[in-house]
């Protein structure tokens, strides 16, 4: 036996700045993506046939010219598929893969394609003559519910205290509404789909989604058999965003379905025209609010109405017009409140998940009432959010009924208004103001509060496939996706730091319905969170045995043997971590293991509108500063200060990418992302010339990020961090509070600026001109 002599510590452990697993391979373009995948012989590609129309009756189609391209294998409609022609998630039966008889939105896949090239499957598909007969159709929210289209699925009420007591017990009470618009997920790597049949009924697709388990089931569906006849792999993928939450499911079912029937692989790739097309966005809601509150400002009663564009079929909009009643009161205390949704159809693509999954739409109608108060009392907004804090006994209870145990909001704001020279600077932003009539200024600090679980509970559990080899190497496969975000490297981590060896002795593989089943979504922030206490229960499996072994076979106690920096101590031996594994595996050991984990605590009962949903909540806040061209509309972030909860990081570079990257896209969605639907019921911001993302141009001129890292979370998560993927997305909102502070300014910041999101140059300029039309008024009153 070799004795090994201690060091201190492993390399790449957790709590550790550890670079991204596939970093090299990004920057290289040595990563492999599923466009990469060599094509073997053979090779069909298949294109999916749009309508042409928002809604319609389809009277008659002609494939004849379709059939006759070059190339052409065969074309497949709803009457090829040997299943069942649904791919709904919410399992109302109303997402066909193809629409038989009618079509209920522009760019719904009618047939599809398949042929010897992309290139001939695509011109083909084009060639189609389809004769319909044109119904009438909505886009828009408010024309929907006036036209009493219906819910798409059963809507939400939250209620606690007595609404009217509180109403008349208010010193003051505002009415108003606020357009929220959707966003595109833009993701680098857009749909794609590889497929390719094996021995009888099976299949094994290379999918580029965020829940293999339902790609899996779906494709089951969709071609008749078990799910066990279907494998679906996931190495990675060039973004997500919740767009590949659901949405991958049509291209695997298509390609699926092809693959079947012409016994040859088949991919299918949209271009990014027919992509954003043929695939859901964020939810754009429209927000009627009613609020009662005293003189100082404090909140009295709270009444509102959420009303989300849904699309034509259900799809995730339950869930996600839910979870903007869950964050309607972000970081605020609402003594008498009813919350209530209007999930509504629209002759739309179906609405889907978005980072943040409607919590962001909540969040922000929440933030205009409190900008409402403020500006209706000429107060500075940030005294008005302090002030409805939660915050000690009576004043720590949710809407759902949930008691908020874990606040620390009081300590990040109070730390970020020192940090980031608030009272100075706002200020400096007054005066500046009163001095310049063209440019304005605007500053805003804003909270966020973020619920971190699945409301759907079952999807809260996860499991992992641990494998130790003789050569002390560790195979580690999980439930999670790897979409950029850096899952993979951080549960690595764990095990190594379970194992106490260095990061490079684990290979993590592709996620694999095949090696780890029944997995839920990489969404709701929770894949590090469910994964990693998955892996890390199968790896202390694995470590118990060796431990009991080890005891057994040197005749010590278990408490004499511990897993120490690339070494195991045997009483006062130490052996390196290879030499004992392959002892162990000698001895017959089990160096193998299945973990699990699901999330304690939570409950919910939707009926009812009371649980606790979530089993905490991440924190942090954000402070930025814009100026604006009152003549154009035009705006620039100039400084943008963060202070972010994530407990105690389990990677704080991969953490603070995500705070950064999440804050931009959260400021595009609410300045320059607009989707906008021509009266033809035609998505015309549909490529990259016409939908705007921000630019490196756009990031602010200043930009300071850091994490909270005091915190440590209460809960027993892994390792005492925090989920980091959707609750820093909604800190781009101190962005449009900062502008509607700069549009107030021509006011005398004495009434409510209510600029709609996107706060577009053109609305920016529109909510100016009308706040100077009503401050002309008035003053000759």
């Amino acid at each position: 036996m070799n004795v090994m002599q201690p060091i201190d510590r492993i390399r790449g452990g957790v709590h550790e700045k550890e670079k991204h697993e596939s970093g090299h391979k990004h920057v290289s373009g040595t990563a492999e993506y599923i466009d990469d995948i060599p094509e073997p012989a053979g090779t069909l590609h298949a294109y999916l046939g749009l309508s042409a129309r928002a809604h319609a009756e389809i009277l008659s189609i002609d494939f004849a010219e379709v059939g006759a391209s070059a190339g052409v294998v065969g074309i497949l409609t709803a009457d090829d598929i040997p299943g069942e022609n649904d791919i709904s998630p919410a399992h109302k039966h109303d997402d066909p893969v193809f629409a038989t008889g009618k079509v209920e939105f522009h760019g719904q896949p009618i047939f599809a394609v398949i042929a010897t090239s992309r290139d001939a499957a695509r011109r083909a598909a084009a060639k189609v003559k389809i004769d319909y007969r044109d119904l009438p159709h909505v886009t828009d929210v408010k024309e929907a519910q006036a036209a009493n289209y219906p819910l798409v699925i059963d809507p939400l009420k939250l209620e606690r205290g007595d609404i009217d007591a509180g109403f008349a017990k208010a010193q003051n009470v505002v009415q108003g509404e606020m357009r929220i618009g959707g966003q595109d997920h833009f993701y680098l790597e857009g749909h794609i789909s590889f497929a390719f049949p094996g021995e009888d009924d099976e299949v094994t697709v290379y999918a580029s989604t965020q829940h293999p388990s339902e790609t899996q089931h779906m494709v089951a569906q969709v071609l008749g058999v078990p799910s066990n006849a279907v494998t679906v792999n996931v190495r990675r993928m060039g973004g997500g965003f919740g767009g590949k939450e659901t949405q991958a499911n049509l291209f695997a079912a298509v390609a699926a379905v092809a693959a079947r029937k012409y016994r040859r692989a088949v991919k299918i790739r949209p271009d990014r025209d027919d992509d954003m097309t043929a695939t859901g966005k964020r939810h754009d809601f429209h927000v009627d609010y009613k609020i009662g509150f005293d003189d100082d400002g404090r909140i009295e009663a709270v009444d509102a109405v959420f009303a989300a564009r849904c699309g034509f079929s259900a799809d995730l909009s339950g869930p996600v017009t839910d979870r903007a009643l869950f964050h309607a009161d972000n970081c605020y205390f609402y003594p008498n409140v009813r919350l209530r949704s209007r999930p509504i159809k629209t002759n739309t693509v179906s609405n889907t998940a978005f980072r943040g999954f409607g919590g962001p739409q909540g969040m922000v109608g929440g933030e205009r009432m409190i900008e409402d108060i403020a500006y209706t009392l000429g107060k500075d907004p940030l005294e008005i959010r302090k002030l409805n804090f939660y915050g000690g006994e009576g004043r720590n209870l949710t809407p759902y009924h949930q008691t908020v145990e874990d606040n620390i909001i009081g300590r990040i704001i109070e730390e970020l208004e020192l940090s980031a020279d608030y009272a100075t600077r706002r200020e400096a932003v007054l005066a500046f103001n009163r001095e310049n009539h063209v440019i304005k200024r605007g500053i805003a600090l804003t909270p966020v509060k973020f619920g971190i679980s699945f409301t759907k509970t079952e999807y809260n559990q996860a499991a992992a496939l641990v494998h130790v080899y003789t050569d002390g190497s560790i195979h580690l496969n999980h439930g999670g996706t790897e979409m950029g975000q850096g899952l993979y490297t951080k549960v690595a981590q764990v095990v190594a730091d379970e194992f106490q060896v260095d990061l490079d002795r684990i290979k993590v593989t592709a996620t694999s319905t095949g090696k780890v089943p029944n997995t839920s979504a990489t969404a709701a922030s929770s894949g590090s969170d469910l994964n990693g206490m998955a892996a890390a229960n199968a790896a202390q499996q694995i470590k118990a045995r060796l431990v009991n072994f080890a005891a057994e076979r040197y005749g010590i106690s278990e408490a004499d043997v511990a897993f120490e920096p690339n070494v195991v101590r045997i009483g006062s031996e130490r052996i390196s971590f290879p030499e004992f594994i392959k002892t162990a595996y000698t001895a017959r050991v089990q160096l193998s293991a299945a973990g699990f984990y699901k999330t304690p605590k939570i409950h919910w009962n939707r009926s009812e509108g009371r649980g606790r949903p979530f089993y905490y909540y991440a924190y942090g806040a954000s402070c930025s500063e814009v100026s604006v061209d009152t003549l154009t509309g035009e705006y620039q972030v100039d400084r943008t200060d963060i202070i972010h909860d994530v407990g105690k990081s389990l990677n704080p570079a991969l953490d603070v990418g995500q705070v950064e990257g999440a804050f931009v896209q959260g400021m595009g969605w609410l300045t320059t992302e607009e989707l906008w639907w021509d009266a033809k019921g035609r998505l015309r911001t549909h490529a990259p010339s016409t939908y705007k993302i921000p630019l490196a141009s756009d990031r602010p001129r200043i930009f300071n990020v850091r994490l909270a890292e005091w915190s440590v979370n209460r809960e027993e998560t892994i390792r005492r961090s925090k989920a980091v993927g959707e609750p820093p997305f909604m800190l781009g909102i101190s962005v449009l509070e900062a502008i509607s502070m700069a549009a107030a300014s021509v006011a005398g910041y004495r009434l409510p600026p209510r600029i709609d999101a996107p706060a577009t140059p053109e609305r920016v300029l529109m909510a100016i001109e009308r706040l100077r039309g009503k401050a002309a008024t008035e003053t000759t009153r």
